[in-house]
């Protein structure tokens, strides 16, 4: 056995990108291998900022062998007299085996071919060349006169099978064994004698090409440099991430800022710091920002002190800015921008962000009156009005990641009340995967009512995401407004909340039916996609969304939960296929009647009226508290009358009467054992 190396070296790679990347990589890698009959054991991706690198341990020298086996036509027209007919002779030949070689079973021919494993290093340079050419990158680039895409332009490759160069050839690079150590601290032609040897050449050379070996080089010397400084280091994971993306070989630094840009609100210090410039700021022992962060260097520490004043020279400027705009911004309140918000555009056709201020205010407070909400209404509506003034303050013209967070800092400087102004930062929430969601009840309301509006509106303007295309990030909005009522507990029709935000878009009439649908379906969809990834069976997600009219998520969630847990338990098959068997009879009922007890012939059906009867009073209160698994589990009441009413009654009796009864029992039946979710949809 012996070990693959594939390094693909590029300029230098988009630091976010790199996560995916790796993952996608490795998968690919895994598949092209496998499709080869390459065996192997273990299958490792690399990446550094300009390398990406595939490592294959146990890769053995000979492929794996292979059989193959055809079905062919039956044995009745393969042979007659005992002789081949042309048909088994067509077969053998188009399968590349000898007639004499088909074998007979179950009455059909079949042709077997065995194929011989060959030498794994004469495959390898096709395997290799299909991972470089079919890596899936976010975006492509082209270079030079190149019809090649790739994510950057390719500058070497090392392709290594053992010692042995395996050929790769893409635009003007071929693969070799030759590497390039740091950029700056080792910057020429590395030889890579074997595989084996990679990470440790390169380590010689100042490249950590082992990303989480690399990071938690990061995370130790940071939180070591900041104890050293008398804090502690915030450590934010995707900063964290970002950073280890940019850098071969870490080394930290530590610099510092004047003590008066203390005085402003910490957003405004920590973005500048965080998102712009990837240092980590530093926490006193009380919590307490200091005047300190942490960056780190992709390099040694040779002249580390110009490289730290650097880049306090940065930050400075940029605190500097931070200092004006607020300075600038805190000369009038927030409300009194809510005039300038007026010469920003929400959406084309749609409006300004005034507009839209005006709509949420009336649908936050149609929400709070549908919610039964505690919380004041005139707060309520004052977040509203407030939550979209910051966008034209200086500080979020020039810093847009502080959009909330600075509306937030300056309704609470104006003595706004605390969950007012907490409400206007929330309504943001979530603002990307694994974000928090807004903790209270003005948050989650205006939250919902803002991502109901912006979607109804993108939508209304049939923007609507297409395959991969999501500029306005309207799934992640919908995934908020579903995380937040399953979080909150809270029930809510969101086919009237959507109906709402439609008629104050003043949506022409005859679209409104259509547009709503549309809408819905789209919400569903997110909504059935969060069960997947909860491990709901798909069978039980058909079935609680079945019935269209229920468009309470929360409460859906609740069946989904109830449902699934119930069909893995012992009582379950035989109440979902009497259940199929209601459902299969009640469908051919005309009308909705009501059952008369004086058409009953047969004791079966006395009885089974009798129990729908009581089962009817007991489920009621139980779904109405949404206790879903109690209603179930009194169902099974219901099998033994149902399947003694099918054994004993006919109920395509030939009065129509009697027969119409029937059917109506059976309607009321289908009512009761489809309480939490349409069981005919469960596959046992």
């Amino acid at each position: 056995m012996k070990k693959l190396l594939f390094e693909i070296g590029t300029e230098e790679l988009p630091a976010n990108y790199m996560p995916n990347i790796l993952k996608d990589l490795k998968e690919l890698a895994l598949k092209k291998l496998r499709d080869a009959r390459v065996p192997f054991t273990d299958v490792t991706v690399l990446g550094t900022p300009r390398r990406l690198a595939v490592l294959v341990d146990g890769v053995e020298e000979t492929q794996a062998d292979s059989t193959e086996e055809f079905k062919g036509p039956a044995v009745n027209i393969a042979f007659k007299d005992g002789e081949p007919t042309k048909a088994a002779q067509g077969f053998a030949r188009g399968k590349g085996v000898d007639v004499k070689d088909l074998v007979v079973r179950d009455n059909y021919i079949y042709a077997v071919k065995h194929t011989q494993g060959q030498p794994t290093a004469a495959l390898l340079s096709h395997v290799l060349q299909e991972i470089l050419t079919n890596i899936p990158f976010p975006n492509h680039m082209r270079w030079a006169d190149f019809d090649f895409r790739f994510l950057r332009p390719l500058h070497w490759l090392v392709a290594l099978f053992g010692s042995e160069i395996i050929p790769v050839s893409i635009t003007d690079v071929t693969s070799d064994r030759f590497t390039m150590g740091h950029r700056f601290l080792s910057n020429r032609k590395v030889e890579i004698p074997a595989a084996d040897d990679y990470e440790k050449v390169l380590e010689e050379n100042f490249v950590i090409v082992d990303q989480d070996k690399r990071r938690e080089m990061i995370r130790q010397q940071i939180t070591e440099l900041a104890r050293e400084e008398g804090g502690e280091v915030e450590i934010a994971p995707d900063l964290l991430e970002e950073v280890n993306y940019l850098v071969e070989y870490p080394t930290p630094l530590c610099g510092k800022f004047e003590e008066k840009y203390l005085t402003l609100p910490e957003a405004a210090i920590i973005t500048p710091m965080r998102d712009h410039q990837r240092y980590f700021p530093v926490r006193g022992k009380d919590g307490k920002l200091l005047n300190k962060f942490i960056a780190v260097r992709n390099g040694g520490k040779a002249f580390l002190e110009n490289v730290t004043h650097g880049n306090e020279r940065v930050l400075r400027a940029r605190l500097s800015d931070a200092e004006f705009f607020f300075n600038e911004d805190r000369k009038q309140k927030l409300a009194d921008y809510e005039e300038k918000i007026k010469t920003v555009v929400f959406q084309e056709g749609l409006g300004n962000m005034y507009d839209k201020s005006q709509r949420l205010i009336q649908l936050v407070e149609m929400l709070h009156f549908g919610l039964q909400s505690r919380v004041p209404l005139d707060d309520l509506k004052r977040a509203a009005r407030l939550c979209k003034c910051d966008l034209v303050t200086g500080m979020v013209t020039e810093f847009t990641e502080l959009q909330g967070v600075m509306g937030r800092e300056y309704a609470r400087l104006d003595g706004e009340k605390a969950d007012v102004c907490e409400g206007i930062f929330e309504h943001y929430l979530p603002r990307f995967a694994g974000d928090v969601l807004p903790q209270t009840e003005i948050g989650r309301i205006l939250g919902i009512a803002d991502k109901v509006d912006n979607i109804v509106a993108t939508f209304s303007r049939g923007k609507a995401p297409t395959g991969s295309q999501d500029p306005f990030a309207l799934r992640r909005q919908a995934l908020g407004i579903i995380n937040i009522l399953l979080e909150s507990k809270m029930k809510m029709d969101m086919a009237k909340v959507t109906g709402a935000a439609i008629l104050l878009l003043q949506v022409p009439m005859e679209k409104v039916k259509d547009l709503a649908k549309q809408i819905l379906d789209f919400i569903r969809l997110r909504f059935r996609n969060l069960l997947l990834d909860q491990k709901i069976r798909y069978d039980v997600i058909d079935a609680v969304l079945a019935d269209e009219r229920n468009n309470d998520l929360y409460d859906l969630y609740l069946r989904a939960q109830a449902l699934n847990e119930y069909v893995n338990g012992d009582k379950a098959a035989d109440m979902i296929q009497a259940a199929t068997r209601v459902n299969n009879l009640s469908s051919k009922a005309e009308m909705d009647a009501p059952v008369s007890e004086a058409l009953f012939k047969e004791q079966a059906e006395k009885d089974l009226y009798a129990v729908v009867q009581k089962l009817d009073k007991e489920i009621i209160p139980l779904t109405v508290r949404c206790d879903y698994a109690g209603a179930l589990d009194i169902l099974s009441e219901l099998n033994a009358p149902v399947n003694k009413f099918f054994d004993d009654v006919m109920v395509m009796d030939k009065d129509e009467a009697v027969k119409n009864n029937r059917l109506s029992l059976l309607c009321l039946v289908k009512d009761l054992v489809n309480c939490v979710g349409d069981l005919s949809k469960i596959v046992m």
